[in-house]
């Protein structure tokens, strides 16, 4: 298998990420990481159109030569083509728990803080816009309060003791968040010592370059 990728941007981050932890728990999934250089179009140029009409990254190939497009699609694949050691475990409800906050991060939190870098300090030279980036801000609050009151409990991880998806989803937008320098923790204490114990990971050193 390939997964197509690009270092910086949260989707493929966040793939790259749950890789690298299910490999620190011992599973060899032998997926080559290719770069698609995006800042140079490589993603619209039709060799990468072949393999995602949508023209995104990440974009998993598989060993029959299909090709998977979205990353929780990559990540879900790669669960129940490497079972032994998941990371969705547990009951119905512990599992559903941790799709859940991982949909909570993506959905309502990840968009904000992407668009939040863009409309700051864009690495593909967008304007700033002052107004637009204070609307996004107001939208991250609501989800970083969920995630700080999740962590109220003195749990290491979003989760609990054990990684998750969720925590993958979050440090991949955390990633761009650093790049752009910006910062959209405010008065969370909890969410900073997260931050900080999930980057001190071997997996997080492994992938994370900012």
């Amino acid at each position: 298998m390939k997964l197509y990728m690009v270092p910086l941007a949260p989707n493929p981050t966040k793939v790259m990420l749950y890789i690298a932890e299910r490999e620190q728990l011992g599973t060899r999934m032998g997926i080559e990481q290719v770069v698609v250089n995006t800042v140079k179009g490589r993603h619209r140029e039709p060799e990468h159109l072949a393999r995602n009409p949508f023209g995104t990254v990440p974009t998993l190939e598989l060993d029959d030569g299909t090709y998977l497009a979205e990353s929780l699609a990559i990540i879900e694949y790669l669960e129940e083509k490497f079972p032994e050691d998941a990371l969705l475990t547990g009951t119905a409800e512990e599992r559903n728990r941790a799709r859940d906050v991982e949909r909570i991060i993506d959905l309502r939190l990840a968009g904000p803080m992407g668009a939040f870098g863009h409309l700051t300090n864009s690495p593909l030279g967008r304007p700033p816009d002052p107004e637009g980036a204070a609307e996004m801000e107001e939208k991250m609050q609501t989800p970083l309060d969920y995630l700080e009151n999740l962590l109220s409990d003195s749990r290491p991880l979003l989760l609990g003791e054990r990684v998750s998806i969720a925590d993958c989803t979050l440090q991949a937008s955390l990633q761009f968040v650093r790049y752009v320098e910006a910062d959209v923790f405010g008065d969370r204490p909890l969410l900073r010592a997260w931050d900080e114990r999930y980057r001190a990971r071997p997996a997080a050193k492994a992938v994370l370059r900012w």
